[in-house]
């Protein structure tokens, strides 16, 4: 039991859209906001589900939230979409910026879409072209995507706050944050346990990406995974945490296996925090803060120890 937690988002509004190393410099509020979360965290599991474009996360994430689990789940996608809806500042942020150098920014208007969009406070945002200006390597496509994200993650950071108060105000002894990049946002230090999905053969992501997605060519389609970091690194770090604390989940077959692994995993994640131990941090509170804040140290001596290794396995190149 300990203090987590997790703030990314795979869409941003769109799938990938958290330029993976670059920092949304954080607000005051969401500096308060984080310091509230540790509190509450002190006596509720979070759990940082994280891992990449078409691997499999959201079939976990459903899953996590069915019997035998029934885990509330906070979804930093669904999230990051509610927060540039129209009429939102964050949609009113995008067309200022993007608008007027993307002309299809917007679903353009047809028989079963106003002018002024269905709600009358504008047409939605057209997706697939604001992938296709913020997905990619070169300079441009890197500075309009760490705008996109300097008007996405605050809206995100917010909701995700209250979708963690709201399940520790229910009573839920775990939450589940469904956050892509979650270590490329430097948060999974606040997480008790981290759970990546991942799949062991590239091409089995990119067959999935593709039938998924259609619409995407093969350079767009590359664009996303590349914009979320290799998963197999994700899990080598995931496992770096130790037992209990950071699981694998791996999902290059079918649901069958998926399922059984996610319940190999689970079982890990109940040894590693049990039940009863809950209750003690429940019950005393100066206990709590201690173990949280030991854990959060702990947390940040693993990712030091990680970004080294990758710095020196850089440096043999």
């Amino acid at each position: 039991m300990s203090l987590k937690l997790a703030v990314t988002c795979r869409s941003c509004p769109v799938k990938g859209a958290l330029d993976a190393g670059k920092r949304t410099p954080r607000s005051t509020t969401d500096v308060h906001q984080t310091t509230d979360i540790q509190k509450i965290t002190n006596k509720m599991l979070i759990i940082g589900l994280t891992g990449s474009i078409a691997t499999g996360k959201s079939t976990v994430s459903s899953l996590l939230s069915s019997p035998p689990y029934n885990l509330p789940i906070v979804d930093a996608d669904l999230l990051a979409r509610k927060v540039v809806e129209p009429g939102t500042p964050g949609y009113r942020a995008i067309v200022s910026h993007f608008g007027p150098s993307t002309p299809d920014l917007l679903v353009p208007p047809g028989p079963d879409m106003p002018e002024a969009g269905p709600t009358g406070k504008g047409r939605p945002l057209n997706r697939p072209a604001l992938g296709r200006r913020v997905f990619g390597d070169d300079p441009e496509r890197k500075k309009d995507r760490a705008v996109l994200n300097g008007i996405v993650h605050p809206a995100v950071r917010r909701e995700m706050f209250w979708g963690i108060v709201r399940a520790y105000l229910k009573g839920y002894r775990a939450v589940v944050l469904d956050v892509p990049l979650l270590f490329e946002s430097r948060l999974d230090r606040f997480c008790g346990t981290v759970m990546v999905v991942a799949v062991r053969d590239p091409e089995v992501q990119m067959r999935r990406l593709r039938a998924r997605d259609p619409h995407l060519s093969a350079e767009d389609a590359e664009n996303r995974v590349r914009s979320q970091g290799d998963v197999r690194d994700k899990a080598r770090r995931c496992e770096a945490r130790g037992p209990g604390r950071g699981i694998v989940v791996w999902n290059d077959d079918g649901k069958e296996e998926l399922v059984g692994e996610l319940r190999r995993a689970m079982d890990a994640v109940e040894k590693a925090s049990p039940r009863w131990w809950g209750w003690v941090l429940w019950a005393c509170p100066p206990a709590a803060v201690a173990v949280a804040a030991w854990e959060y140290w702990k947390n940040g001596r693993v990712n030091r120890a990680w970004e080294e290794q990758v710095q020196k396995d850089r440096a043999k190149l």
